[in-house]
């Protein structure tokens, strides 16, 4: 089973690099699991501009950092979505992201990480509901950060409450993925 940790900021001082470090440490010694980092300021994804949408695209893009992107989506079974709410939402980046593709995330399984000055609550929401467009299944349990108390320098300062968020989070997702795959 492969699970895509999709860091979901490009942004200059960004914590979503962080933060993903610290979750695919609560993947990581997992057995017949295997994540992978999908760090979106590594894909230079140009702005949606194709000239039909992406399902009817059949996987075939023009942009070479689309058909890498579009691999490395392809390849995962499930995902973990770290992202910041800007503006009570999803970054621009990461809706720009999901928008490219679309066979690659139908009917998967995922997770969502939320940071911000409100635990990135209402950017999880949002994540959830444009997420729900490919007939993905978005497990409930998350982990919310607060970017006062939660996070500093970058990296998440761990406790005792996050880190069973993070356990509880992974097993489900982990769970719903093998049960999908059976």
């Amino acid at each position: 089973m492969k699970i895509g940790i999709i860091a979901g900021s490009t942004r200059q001082g960004r914590n979503s690099a962080g933060v993903a470090h610290w979750v695919a440490q609560g993947v990581a010694g997992r057995e017949g699991v295997e994540s992978v980092l999908l760090d979106l300021a590594t894909f230079e994804l140009p702005m949606f501009d194709a000239p039909m949408p992406p399902m009817m695209l059949n996987r075939k893009y023009e942009s070479d950092a689309v058909k890498a992107w579009s691999q490395a989506v392809d390849d995962c079974d499930g995902f973990i979505f770290v992202l910041p709410e800007y503006n009570r939402s999803v970054p621009a980046v990461l809706k720009n992201a999901i928008d490219w593709l679309a066979p690659e995330w139908m009917d998967k399984t995922a997770a969502c990480v939320g940071y911000g000055s409100a635990n990135g609550i209402r950017a999880v929401e949002h994540c959830r509901s444009i997420l729900t467009n490919f007939n993905m299944h978005v497990i409930r349990p998350q982990v919310a950060l607060s970017i006062f108390t939660d996070i500093s320098d970058g990296a998440v300062v761990p406790s005792e409450r996050l880190q069973g968020d993070l356990k509880n989070m992974v097993d489900g997702l982990v769970a719903v993925i093998a049960r999908r795959q059976a």
